[in-house]
C-alpha cells in the first residue's frame, strides 16, 4: 500500500472533521436527543450498562487476546511477524492513552452538563484551549469511542500481508467506534465531534505507531546484514 494511501486519508478526514466543527452543528445535533431537562436515555441500560460498561469490557478483552497472539499466533496472527503482532497491542495501547491525555487536559465539559440540558456549564468550544464553560470539563474527545477506535491501528500492521483482512479489521473498529460514540451521544456523554475527533487520533497514533515500528525493524535488520557481511 502506498504511502499516500494513509496520508490521503488523515488529510481527508481531518479536512472533513474542521468542516463539522466550523459548521457548529454539534449543539444542534445534540437536541435531537436532548431536553432542557436532561436526556431522556441517560440511563438507559442498553446504552449506560450494555454498549458502554459492556463494550469497555469487551474492549479489554481483545487487548488481552492480543497480547496473547503475541506468544501464541494462531490463524491469521501465524502470518505476522512478532514486531507487527507486537505493534497490534502497542498501537492500540498508545491510541487509547492519547485520548486519555486528551481527555485530562481538556476544559470542554459534557452535553448533559450544558444548561441547554440542565446543567450548570456554557457552550465552550473545544478549540478554545484553556477557557473554561464553568462545568466539570474533560469531555473532549470521545473515551468509550476510543475503546474501538483505537484498534484501527491494526490496519497498519495487517495491510501488506493480508490486505483484505486489514480491510474487515479496520470496518469493524470504525463501525463499532461509531456505534459507541452515537450510544454516548444518545447519553448526552458527548457530541458528535468528541467522537470524531477521537477516531482521528487513534488513527493518527496507529500510523505513527506504525512507521515507528518499521523504522526499527529496518536498522534491525541493516545491523544483521553488516554482522553477517563482517564473518
Amino acid at each position: 500500500m502506498r504511502p499516500s494511501v494513509p496520508l490521503a486519508a488523515t488529510l481527508g478526514s481531518l479536512a472533513l472533521l474542521l468542516a463539522w466543527d466550523a459548521g457548529g452543528g454539534d449543539l444542534w445535533l445534540a437536541q435531537q436527543s436532548g431536553t432542557p431537562a436532561g436526556f431522556p436515555l441517560r440511563d438507559a441500560f442498553w446504552l449506560a450498562s450494555a454498549m458502554h460498561r459492556g463494550g469497555k469490557t469487551l474492549s479489554w478483552a481483545l487487548v488481552l487476546g492480543l497480547l496473547a497472539m503475541v506468544r501464541w499466533p494462531v490463524g491469521l496472527f501465524r502470518e505476522l511477524a512478532r514486531a507487527e503482532r507486537w505493534q497490534l497491542v502497542l498501537g492500540t495501547l498508545a491510541a487509547v492513552g492519547a485520548v486519555t491525555l486528551l481527555k485530562h487536559a481538556s476544559h470542554t465539559s459534557c452535553p448533559w452538563d450544558l444548561r441547554a440540558f440542565g446543567g450548570t456549564a456554557a457552550h465552550v468550544s473545544h478549540w478554545a484551549w484553556g477557557v473554561r464553560d464553568g462545568g466539570p470539563g474533560h469531555c473532549f474527545p470521545a473515551g468509550h469511542a476510543s475503546a474501538a477506535f483505537a484498534f484501527v491501528g491494526g490496519w497498519f500492521a495487517l495491510r501488506r500481508r493480508a490486505p483484505r483482512a486489514a480491510a474487515c479489521w479496520l470496518s469493524a473498529a470504525l463501525a463499532a467506534g461509531l456505534a459507541f460514540g452515537i450510544g454516548q451521544q444518545l447519553r448526552g456523554a458527548h457530541f458528535l465531534s468528541h467522537t470524531l475527533w477521537s477516531g482521528w487520533v487513534c488513527w493518527t497514533v496507529g500510523w505513527a505507531v506504525d512507521a515507528l515500528v518499521r523504522a526499527t525493524v529496518r536498522r534491525q535488520d541493516a545491523k544483521r546484514d553488516t554482522k553477517l557481511n563482517a564473518v
